[in-house]
């Protein structure tokens, strides 16, 4: 079957054809020449030509293709002259000596183990969420070798170990077709002196291997062994090409994926549980067309629950409309410096890398100048607002993440005078903001992306701000947003009613995210959480009996309980980290101090070996390091600040030496959602920890923990053994 060619993949659609010939689909053009939602000339290869009328239908997505795909048989009746060109023929990058050494080294390696096996091989096997690609899958009776290659190398080194897992982890999570099927990760280090392959026995996830280690010259004995492991119906290899892949990417990877070219299409689920993103970016894209079309100002509030998508959809008009030269030239803004710093951190350092495998030399420090223009923190896109007040930004779109936390008059205020030294600033941050664009004389569009109970900090306006802006100054622009903005979560009720009763307000169902898609094991952990925080324990015990089958919740007492926990759970390079809440000052005794600045850069970013990253479970980081990111899997240490006391919550700030009761009303819910974002940061599952307390210790007395762990424990939260 012919490879595809990458748009820089093939883009998946679903077909059906009259003919009975297998086909392959390519994909042309470029994601940035073709604008966000239009498609790229689709051509079908039809190797038997049928030559009758296919159709198609974009509602799902096949496989993206390797380079090189085929079965067995023909992969070893094959030159390898034949089989470097067709690789080359697809590949994305410039040829270089090295590459085309290492392509045949592994061929020839591939071409000896697989002597007198049938099945199918993928070379250049595309993996869009993590931007890389896998050396061979090979498709054998019930298993899927997932293969990866360390030519020259001499050992085994854990990084690689654990991409290679990596690789079989994203097909097993999100590949319909690998599912049921065993998949089995191999790292060939080719020059190693081991003569037995190490191989790799079933882990207790199921229909999924450990890695099987071994040298080239032994790669032949590991299909067979692995083999001997399973029991299971063969795969078919046709269906499971076609099969859907649905991965639901972190933010970081995300990120990294749109800024290499890819589309919200490639990298994000399409299914039917699952509110599409793709129909909420395809909406958004409309609103910044019309707006341009009939000279208007416009703005649309993007609403969604806890790890649904809304900076992904925000990220994904920005990096289609990348070019500065083009006047729909976006730039993607917030006010959250951890999730910015991280994000240009992990793109400068992505960039960098990709070069280097191409033999090519970039400093880091160039590559951050670009990518700063690409993502910007919303404080210093203000302040160059400030220096010219008639001058429109270079920008037609600004996507502002996590709007509802924008400043209100008095924080604004304030900070103008104490940093910028203006005396008399009239403005909020959603006002101020919104006058900037207005400043384009012809059109201008502001993405605002919001998120329900997630101000956790002083002076945070909330979206009421935004909308009595609008209504007051700037009736002239038009508003869009799902009905759900008018829910008490996003606490603008009213004066969104009163932009509606005067036509500023349209209504648009697609501008809300329903559903979860960061813990993909289960999309209901957004909804326990606010059923656990609103205690609603009835409803909080229905719920965790359906999320608890696919997405661990465990509770304990012993802070190490929950890191041997942690580290038991993740595999390759799934990363997990503790998270606290901001106010927790008396979990000092278990060495855990938030006043110990850590940098949420190398927190996020840095592997297992680097004692600051979140593997080391040392530095721990609060709602304010992660809000807007994730895990896989986490550690929710929860300390006396929030407890639970006779049917409600009460919370406390540790000033000197003793607790003191929070009475102001805004303080009380940036706390309690505080602990909203800690609770929704996991993808897979997580830890709760509730300390014993100490009865000497008047600052962590047993009463302060016991009531919200027996009310943990009574919404059926289950104990973690040991």
């Amino acid at each position: 079957m012919p490879a595809a060619r990458s748009w820089p993949e093939a883009r998946r659609r679903k077909w059906s054809c009259t003919g009975k010939s297998s086909y392959a689909l390519l994909a042309h053009g470029s994601p940035h020449q073709a604008g966000l939602h239009r498609e790229p000339r689709i051509t079908f290869i039809r190797p038997g030509g049928c030559g009758r009328a296919c159709r198609y239908s974009s509602s799902e997505r096949l496989v993206r293709r390797a380079w090189y795909s085929s079965s067995i048989e023909a992969f070893l009746a094959a030159s390898p002259d034949q089989i470097l060109g067709e690789m080359a023929r697809h590949t994305t990058f410039d040829m270089t000596q090295a590459q085309r050494d290492a392509w045949v080294g592994q061929n020839e390696a591939l071409a000896a183990a697989l002597a007198g096996q049938q099945g199918t091989i993928h070379l250049e096997f595309s993996i869009p969420r993590m931007g890389r690609r896998i050396d061979a899958v090979v498709i054998i009776g019930p298993v899927v070798f997932v293969v990866e290659f360390k030519v020259g190398a001499k050992k085994f080194e854990q990084q690689d170990i654990d991409q290679v897992m990596d690789y079989a982890l994203d097909l097993h999570h999100f590949h319909e077709g690998s599912h049921r099927s065993w998949v089995a990760p191999v790292l060939v280090v080719t020059e190693s002196a081991q003569e037995t392959p190490t191989i790799g026995q079933i882990l207790p996830a199921g229909f999924l291997l450990d890695v099987s280690r071994t040298s080239a010259l032994v790669l032949g004995q590991v299909f067979p062994r692995v083999l001997r492991q399973v029991q299971s119906d063969p795969v078919v290899a046709e269906a499971w090409a076609r099969s859907g892949y649905k991965p639901t990417p972190t933010i970081i990877e995300a990120t990294l994926a749109l800024y290499r070219g890819h589309s919200v299409v490639e990298i994000s689920r399409s299914d039917a549980g699952a509110t599409n993103l793709t129909d909420t970016a395809r909406t958004v894209e409309q609103i910044i067309v019309t707006a341009r079309q009939n000279s208007e100002k416009a703005i649309c509030f993007v609403t969604g629950v806890p790890g649904a998508g809304k900076t992904l959809v925000g990220l994904n008009v920005a990096t289609a409309h990348i070019d500065s030269k083009t006047e729909l030239y976006s730039v993607f803004l917030s006010g959250n410096g951890p999730l910015v710093a991280i994000l240009q951190e992990a793109l400068a350092r992505d960039k960098v890398r990709r070069s280097r495998e191409r033999g090519q030399r970039i400093g880091k420090g160039e590559t951050l100048s670009e990518v700063k223009a690409f993502i910007q923190n919303v404080h210093h896109f203000r302040d160059d607002c400030l220096v010219d007040s008639t001058k429109p930004p270079l920008e037609h779109v600004a996507i502002f993440d996590e709007a509802q936390r924008a400043w209100n008059l008095h924080e604004t205020a304030s900070f103008m005078k104490r940093k910028k030294g203006v005396a008399s600033f009239e403005q909020s941050e959603p006002e101020f903001l919104i006058s900037c664009l207005d400043r384009h004389r012809d059109w201008a569009v502001i993405v605002c992306l919001v998120g329900g109970g997630q101000e956790i900090n002083r002076g945070e306006a909330g979206i009421r701000e935004w909308a009595r802006a609008l209504t007051q100054r700037f009736p002239h622009w038009k508003a869009y947003a799902s009905d759900q903005l008018l829910d008490s979560e996003y606490g603008s009720g009213e004066v969104l009613e009163q932009m509606r009763s005067g036509s500023q307000l349209e209504i648009r169902r697609s501008l809300h995210l329903g559903v979860s898609i960061r813990s993909f094991r289960s999309e209901k952990v957004s909804k326990l959480v606010k059923q656990v925080l609103d205690i609603d324990s009835d409803g909080a015990r229905q719920t965790i009996a359906e999320v608890a089958k696919t997405y661990p919740i465990l509770l304990a007492r012993e802070l190490d309980t929950a890191k041997r926990w942690l580290r038991s759970k993740a595999m390759g390079s799934e990363r997990f980290g503790i998270v606290v809440s901001s106010q927790a000052e008396r979990l000092k005794p278990y060495a855990l101090d938030v006043k110990t600045p850590v940098n949420p850069v190398n927190w996020f970013l840095n592997g297992k070996e680097d004692v600051r990253s979140s593997y080391y479970l040392e530095d721990v980081a609060t709602e304010f390091h992660v809000q807007g990111l994730e895990l896989d899997w986490t550690c929710v240490v929860w300390d006396a600040d929030l407890r639970y006391d006779a049917g409600t919550w009460k919370q406390w700030s540790f000033r000197g030496s003793r607790w003191e009761r929070i009475r102001d009303p805004d303080r009380q819910t940036y706390l309690k959602n505080a602990y909203r974002v800690l609770l929704t940061r996991a993808r897979q599952g997580m830890a709760i920890v509730v300390p014993k307390g100490d009865s000497e210790d008047r600052t962590r007395l047993p009463e302060f923990y016991d009531p919200t762990y027996e009310y943990l424990r009574k919404c059926d939260v289950q104990l973690l053994p040991g």
